[in-house]
């Protein structure tokens, strides 16, 4: 068991860590394309990839200084203590040590849905946000695997990786925006048409790059961010089971959290990626057109079950989990 543990821990952060390069790489080469279309020269090039970057940099201090609060705000949380919930704060506890990390502020969300999230930029800025819902639904074992895979995503440093990614994913969109709405308003004919300045046919090479870089690169960049979110989830699920030496406590949460009907009013399109299970079921109108934030739920407790040896789920088990995420 303990050899799979760490093979899944590891094959997981290096997943994570190569998505994150490709969305890297994308952005650069999306910036250069346009630069150099746009001016005609690397240098050029060069200077719109920085201001881009300039740009993404400023977005991601605010969101790395102001973002857990404005989460928790727009989620309705409020913070409890020992007295208002001794028994969920005992648990965050242990699980807390167990991680070695700080006691997160912790917070609860009025909502009959079961579900969680943790956020903030570090352990010792960081919070665990659980519905009413959760408490009311789950035993105690239950809570401990849930509890388990948010302080893992902590000490992951899995919301600081996140916000990474989401800051480059929104640069590029934002890039390409501003390319194809200068390209509508005819920037990109007077900048391709320009045969004087020298180099003029790779000029108008990099504008035809550079606009297929823009329409197709936000999607590929999106694609890629929730490949990356799949991932993390995949890797707490199994640091959980490290925390708790207990694989089957967020085993039966997952299935219990999936297959309950209640819709978590809270939870939107911008932060569904961040809990515990995909909070906006398949049934509602706004998951319409929407790409799924977490791995299908079957698959995240076939993959504890390798952790024990156990054999994946099949037959009436599994196919009241399919297609649930």
């Amino acid at each position: 068991m303990a050899d799979t543990f760490y093979n899944q821990i590891s094959a997981n952060r290096r997943n994570s860590l190569l998505l994150a390069l490709f969305v890297i790489v994308l952005f650069g080469l999306l910036g250069f394309a346009i630069g150099y279309a746009i001016s005609g020269s690397a240098s050029g090039a060069l200077v719109v990839t920085a201001i881009a970057l300039a740009i993404g940099s400023a977005l991601a201090a605010g969101s790395y200084f102001g973002g857990d609060s404005l989460v928790l705000s727009v989620s309705g949380a409020k913070e409890v203590d020992e007295t208002s919930a001794p028994q969920l704060l005992n648990v965050v506890r242990e699980m807390a040590l167990a991680a070695n990390i700080p006691m997160p502020k912790v917070y609860l969300i009025d909502d009959t849905a079961p579900n969680a999230f943790a956020t903030g930029r570090d352990p010792k800025h960081a919070s665990v946000a659980i519905t009413t819902g959760l408490l009311q639904k789950l035993d105690r074992e239950e809570l401990q695997g849930v509890m388990g895979h948010e302080l893992s995503h902590v000490r992951n440093y899995d919301i600081r990786f996140a916000l990474i990614v989401g800051v480059l994913v929104g640069s590029i969109a934002l890039l390409a925006d501003f390319f194809l709405r200068f390209t509508f308003w005819g920037g990109g004919r007077r900048s391709s048409n320009d045969r004087d300045s020298g180099g003029g046919g790779l000029q108008a090479i990099m504008f035809v790059v550079a606009i297929v870089l823009s329409i197709l690169a936000p999607i590929a960049a999106r694609l890629v961010q929730l490949a990356v979110n799949r991932q993390r989830e995949y890797l707490a699920d199994a640091s959980s089971v490290g925390l708790t030496r207990n694989p089957y406590g967020i085993e039966r949460a997952l299935a219990k959290i999936s297959e309950d009907q209640e819709v978590l009013e809270v939870a939107n399109r911008a932060t569904q990626h961040m809990y515990f299970t995909n909070p906006i079921k398949k049934f509602e109108k706004r998951a319409s057109g929407l790409f799924s934030t977490h791995p299908p739920t079957l698959e995240r407790i076939n993959r504890l079950r390798e952790l024990t040896g156990d054999k994946p789920l099949e037959g009436a088990e599994a196919a009241e989990l399919s297609g649930l995420d």
